[in-house]
Order: C-alpha cells, then sequence, then structure tokens
C-alpha cells in the first residue's frame, strides 16, 4: 500500500532575508496569506534562530510543503558549491560566511530553495504581477544600493555567481563631478544612482523639497537608463520594473528613463510596442515578501 502523504495542499514558507528586517509569510499565494511575521535582522546567532523559531510553530500547527529564501547578498548559490547557501562578503557586520539554507532547512526534511532577494521578486512579478506571461524580464529595486533580479527564459540567470547588474561600470554625464558612494567603483550604476548616491548628491537637502525638474535627477535618469540599454542589448528582457524607494517615492522618473533609453539606442533596437517598456512592480511592498513565496515554488 502506497502510504505516501501528499503535501500539495499544504502551504508554502517564504522568508525575505533582507538587510534591516526578515519578513516570514507563510502562505499559498498574494490571495491566501495565513501568516506573516517580522524579524530585525541584526547578526545570525539572533536573527536566525528567530526565524527557526517561527517555522517550527508553523510546522507544528500547519505544516508546509517547502521553503523560499529570498536573502540579501552577495551568496552563494551555486549548489555543488562548498559554501552553498552561505552569505558571501557582504558590508553587513557578522554575515559573510552565515549559513542561511543549512540553518533554516535543517530541521524540517521539505525541498528548499534559495536565491536573491531581487530574482525572488522578479519571479513574483511574473507569476502575480506586472510581467504574467513573460519569461525574459528584468525587476530593478533602486534603494540604499541597486538590484537586479533578471530573468531569462523563465528562470534567474546563472553562472559563477547572480547577477550584479548594480555595479555595471557606465560613462558619467560629463558634468556629473560627485563622488561615486560605491567603494569599489568610481562610475556604476549603484555608486552614481542609488538612494545612497542620491542623499550625498542633495547635499544636505531634503528629496521631500526637491522639485521634479531639479538638475538632481539628471544624473540618477541617465545612469539607470544606461543600465536599461545594456539589459536591452544583452539579455533583451521583454520588460523592465523599477522600483525601490527612490523610484517609487519619485514616479516621474519612469517615464525619463524610457526616453533616455530611446535616445541612448537610438533606433538600433526596438523596444515592445503594447505599452510602457519601463513600468512600476505591480506588487508595491509585497513584491519581496512574496518574491521568497515564488522561491518556494521553485523548490525541489
Amino acid at each position: 500500500m502506497n502510504t505516501a502523504i501528499d503535501t500539495s495542499a499544504l502551504p508554502l514558507v517564504g522568508i525575505e532575508l533582507g538587510g534591516t528586517k526578515c519578513i516570514c509569510t507563510l502562505a499559498h499565494g498574494p490571495d491566501a496569506i495565513l501568516d506573516q511575521r517580522t524579524v530585525p535582522t541584526t547578526v545570525p546567532a539572533e536573527t536566525l534562530p528567530a526565524i527557526l523559531a517561527i517555522l517550527n510553530e508553523w510546522h507544528a500547527a500547519h505544516g508546509f510543503q517547502a521553503i523560499g529564501i529570498a536573502s540579501f547578498g552577495p551568496i552563494d548559490i551555486n549548489p555543488k558549491s562548498p559554501t552553498y547557501g552561505q552569505v558571501m562578503a557582504t558590508n553587513k557586520a557578522g554575515w559573510p560566511g552565515a549559513d542561511v539554507l543549512g540553518t533554516l532547512s535543517a530541521p524540517f526534511g521539505v525541498p528548499v530553495a534559495f536565491d536573491t532577494d531581487v530574482n525572488g521578486a522578479a519571479l513574483a512579478e511574473i507569476r502575480w504581477g506586472c510581467a504574467q506571461g513573460l519569461e525574459d524580464f528584468a525587476y530593478v529595486t533602486v534603494g540604499t544600493g541597486v538590484g537586479v533580479g533578471l530573468v531569462v527564459h523563465g528562470r534567474p540567470t546563472r553562472g559563477i555567481s547572480h547577477s550584479e547588474i548594480g555595479h555595471l561600470r557606465v560613462p558619467r554625464l560629463p558634468s556629473d563631478t560627485v563622488p561615486s558612494v560605491c567603494r569599489y567603483h568610481p562610475d556604476c550604476i549603484e555608486g552614481l544612482a542609488s538612494g545612497t548616491a542620491l542623499v550625498a548628491r542633495l547635499g544636505g537637502r531634503s528629496v521631500a523639497e526637491v522639485a521634479e525638474d531639479d538638475p538632481v535627477w539628471e544624473p540618477i535618469v541617465h545612469a539607470l537608463a544606461l543600465m536599461c540599454h545594456d539589459l536591452v542589448c544583452t539579455t533583451g528582457p521583454m520588460r523592465i520594473a523599477i522600483g525601490g524607494g527612490v523610484v517609487s517615492g519619485q514616479p516621474h522618473l519612469l517615464a525619463r528613463i524610457e526616453a533616455a533609453l530611446l535616445q541612448s539606442l537610438d533606433g538600433y533596437m526596438p523596444l515592445p510596442a503594447d505599452g510602457p517598456y519601463v513600468v512600476a512592480p505591480a506588487l508595491g511592498a509585497l513584491a519581496g515578501p512574496l518574491g521568497a513565496i515564488a522561491v518556494a515554488t521553485t523548490a525541489r
């Protein structure tokens, strides 16, 4: 007699491991979120046991079929690597070498998938948001840093590591002399156009007092448009969604980035004609937590 248990009706667990907080979600999907908890991201010895306590509670009360972990990076996502599942050379103190995957998956005996937070958000937008029906898509978040979740033929890109498109180096505007905030690169997108870069460019001014036509936006639009140019010319996503605190607080930037992208391409490559190419994410603040759930759906 076959005594295998069908777990397909059980919920999924998503863990969005962020730089300041972790959001743990128990859900079947965006319309069936059973529970959601937040844990501060302090040091691994505090944060990971707190997440485990939540997972143990859910496992006892509900059970779950799989776990998806969508983490800040850089992380090791190569299953053949001896450091698979670990956080790598992050600037966040205490986290380099933290075995996130091993610690959070060991007690439960269910499939687990591990990916970056932006790859998770990209998968969530494909599954439930602005990229439904697409297999080639880029999700960009412009916040403290710049991260890109790049999906090609339905799967997040793989290679020597996950993509680090925020560190693509781009030509500056000739008038832009503000130092990059990236300690690695004098002219990468994160160093020139992130939220951290915006703060440096404002020189003490509040974002709230900056008008849409303020010159401070010009180098940010320029850098982000060149990033989109590089994406179009390399993997050719059918759509690019740009979110994060910098852009979501300044929605006028999206149309300006698309216009600058078209000017940069100069007719060399046509963009899809079914609407705006550079769009806002549809899931908003849920893109991250649902991204971890989307990662869980890929667990084997």
